[in-house]
């Protein structure tokens, strides 16, 4: 573990990610399918938090622009998707993070989204990050599959130095050869000492270009590794959640369900707990 660990972050109101604070969600779908629908799961997974008593954040993508294939379902865009995203907001009164992948969205974005997100393949991109922290919002950013955990220093020193000190990094796997991701649980302890670290317990289950044309995933290892990253100490769990995920327009493979997400809410809290009572938070 580190000697020192970096200083809690305010995502949103009720929402602070880092030592001393209550574990934290990120929970939604992957990308917007229809407005109908990102309400729909905005409120499941509202229900969730109200049940469970936990901290949210909903999220949500305008546009999945790092698709495997040309043919891959993309997003409403920009325009319509911050639409989506504002109705949602207005409707559940939850706090919502999106994605941008490039720097002229980033001010736009943050009109609305409560969280910039900074996708994995683009987390070494200068522009965007500075884009992202200049917009003035929380900045989580993704490590990408190919960053060491004690690089992750670089893009969070990016955004900070436009004066943007609210900076997550989230740990998603690491590539390891060809259709692989492995989760090296050593990377939470390390990158703790440089900001909050968010666990990706959905994206950290895919298995890239697997299936063809498009991203495979293992679903049936997503306890496992939500428990395993909470008892390393991670701060906040994001995962994609759908009420049919099977017929999900992104990511299919790794999505889970509402019942799932429930049964992991309730462990990973159980795992924190435990954490709480012999004073190792």
């Amino acid at each position: 573990m580190p000697d020192r660990l970096a200083s809690p972050v305010h995502l949103a109101t009720g929402v602070t990610a880092g030592p001393g604070h209550p574990l934290a969600f990120i929970l939604g779908p992957c990308v917007i399918e229809s407005p109908e629908h990102t309400l729909r799961m905005a409120r499941a997974v509202g229900a969730l938090a109200s049940e469970l008593s936990f901290p949210l954040v909903f999220k949500a993508s305008f546009d999945k622009a790092n698709r495997s294939s040309l043919r891959s379902y993309r997003g409403p865009g920009l325009r319509e998707g911050l639409q989506v995203l504002a109705e949602v907001k207005r409707a559940t009164g939850l706090p919502v993070l999106t994605d941008v992948h490039e720097p002229g969205q980033a001010e736009a974005a943050a009109e609305v989204a409560d969280v910039l997100q900074v996708p994995a393949f683009l987390c070494r991109q200068t522009d965007l990050l500075l884009a992202a922290g200049r917009a003035g919002k929380p900045v989580n950013i993704k490590k990408g599959q190919f960053l060491a955990p004690d690089d992750a220093r670089h893009p969070v020193d990016k955004v900070r130095s436009t004066g943007n000190t609210n900076v997550t990094i989230t740990e998603r796997g690491a590539s390891f050869g060809y259709h692989n991701l492995v989760v090296d649980l050593r990377a939470i302890a390390i990158m703790r000492a440089v900001a909050p670290v968010v666990f990706d317990a959905t994206h950290s289950l895919q298995l890239p270009g697997a299936a063809g044309d498009s991203t495979g995933g293992a679903r049936e290892f997503h306890l496992e590794l939500a428990r395993g990253a909470v008892a390393a100490g991670t701060d906040v769990i994001f995962a994609e959640v759908h009420d049919d995920p099977a017929h999900a327009l992104s990511d299919p493979t790794t999505q889970l369900s509402i019942d799932e997400v429930r049964v992991l809410i309730r462990q990973c809290l159980a795992v924190r707990r435990a954490l709480v009572e012999v004073g190792e938070t």
